[in-house]
């Protein structure tokens, strides 16, 4: 039986994607290996976000080429599909996708195999029109099920190449999302993150639906037990979603909205479709009326022209925002995006040190939510045992604190009532207490 493996790279979209590529390959009859082992078709699912990722992405090409030096190496996603010459280039590579076409993928390695020596088919993706179905049956080791429901991005903010990555917005035909969350229902998963480039857009391209009637469909499915959201544009949460929100109970308290900066000035310079106002609206909102609230979200440091004084405009808003975790990230310059070329780019010593206090302030601010849990007994979905932890099992609260617990697998995938006893690190310990 001939071997696939695969490598995963940047976020929740792109895992999705490599789990249904997986099934596409266990379909055509290939067993799946380890990244790590020989194989006779190695697929690199890449990011291309900041060039860190671009870098890693190249890294793991080279490697794939190193393990077997006859296998065939297949490069999808974000860096395949902005620059397909530049991935075709590096030795080894065989086959370049991109973002759509990957439905096809086995139909191409038999070309190769049948002695085609490069195949790249990345074409433009901004001509196109409809959601490419990549299903998946089965997760590998999961508890929780990413389900992709949209793809694209029109908001064109002035550092991202995430549109020109993934083309325009495309909603996923709500029929085929309720059918895969009936198939997840009865593979036993309790809880569906629903996921996309841009979420919020949800059906703003086919009209008939949204993103709350998804959310509504998707809560009347029995064995499904939680619904959580990917990252969500803050203006998405409305006085008429929170009304819907509230009547949801299935529906998570944790809500990842984007930010990027707390400065309006940088804001703008962004391209960002909101203020600080109207974000902490939004947050207010939010606090008010959804009891256990969980908020996270991005930070992006040295945009270019950021001052020290529009730095510290963002640390005293975020301060202020109470958020429970944040991601912060150092902005890179992407070919191709207005940024790019943008005057006063900030010293990479700069950002460094502009990162490190916001991760502090992470972390102290995560601490302070979490602390307010102590003593409490929250149902808590055990996803896995700890390995570094012998005798412990770990899963999430529905607001998204980390718990750690003593127990075993036969626990995995039960939604378990967990006394929260004490911080540790980045997660709290708890007990089982039913």
């Amino acid at each position: 039986m001939k071997k696939a493996a695969f490598y995963t790279l940047g976020c929740k979209v792109n895992q999705y994607e490599t789990e249904a590529l997986t099934g596409i390959f266990e379909k055509g009859g290939y067993e799946i290996t380890d990244f790590e082992q020989v194989a006779d078709v190695y697929v690199i699912n890449t990011c291309t976000v900041t060039n860190l990722s671009d870098r890693k992405s190249r890294q793991m090409i080279r490697r794939a080429k190193s393990m077997n030096q006859d296998a065939i190496v297949v490069v999808v996603g974000c860096y395949a599909q902005t620059a397909p010459e530049e991935v075709s280039s590096i030795p080894g590579v065989n086959l370049v996708i991109g973002t759509k076409e990957r439905s096809k993928i086995l139909d191409y390695i038999k070309e190769i195999e049948n002695g085609r020596d490069k195949i790249n088919v990345v074409g433009n993706i901004m001509s196109a029109m409809d959601f490419e179905e990549l299903n998946i049956d089965s997760y590998q080791e999961r508890t929780r099920a990413f389900l992709k429901i949209q793809e694209g991005c029109s908001q064109f903010c002035a550092y991202c190449i995430i549109p020109y990555a993934r083309g325009p917005i495309r909603s996923r035909n709500p029929e085929d999302v309720v059918t895969e969350v009936k198939r997840l229902a009865e593979g036993g998963f309790k809880e569906i993150v629903l996921t996309g480039i841009h979420v919020a857009s949800y059906g703003k391209d086919i009209k008939t639906t949204s993103l709350v009637d998804i959310i509504q469909r998707v809560h009347a499915i029995p064995g499904i037990e939680r619904i959580r959201l990917g990252s969500i544009e803050p203006m998405t949460i409305t006085e008429d979603f929170i009304k819907t929100a509230k009547s949801l109970e299935k529906l998570c308290p944790h809500y990842h909205l984007s930010l990027q900066s707390g400065c309006d000035e940088t804001l703008k310079r962004m391209n960002r479709k909101y203020g600080t106002e109207e974000y902490r609206r939004v947050v207010k909102l939010l606090k008010d009326n959804i009891p256990d609230v969980s908020l996270t979200t991005d930070i992006m440091v040295g945009f270019p022209g950021e001052t020290e004084g529009e730095f510290e405009k963002t640390y005293r808003f975020v301060e202020e925002m109470g958020f429970s975790k944040m991601h912060v990230f150092k902005y890179s310059p992407r070919k191709g995006t207005p940024a790019a070329s943008f005057k006063d780019q900030v010293s990479p010593d700069i950002k460094e040190k502009r990162s490190t206090r916001l991760i502090e302030l992470s972390d102290r601010m995560a601490k302070e939510f979490n602390e307010k849990y102590t003593g409490r007994t929250m149902p808590v979905l055990i996803e896995q045992e700890v390995r570094q932890k012998e005798g412990f099992i770990e899963g999430l609260t529905s607001n998204y604190i980390r718990v750690l617990c003593e127990g075993d697998e036969h626990c995995k995938g039960e939604i378990k009532d967990v006394e929260l006893l004490k911080i540790e690190e980045d997660y709290m310990i708890g007990k089982i207490t039913g």
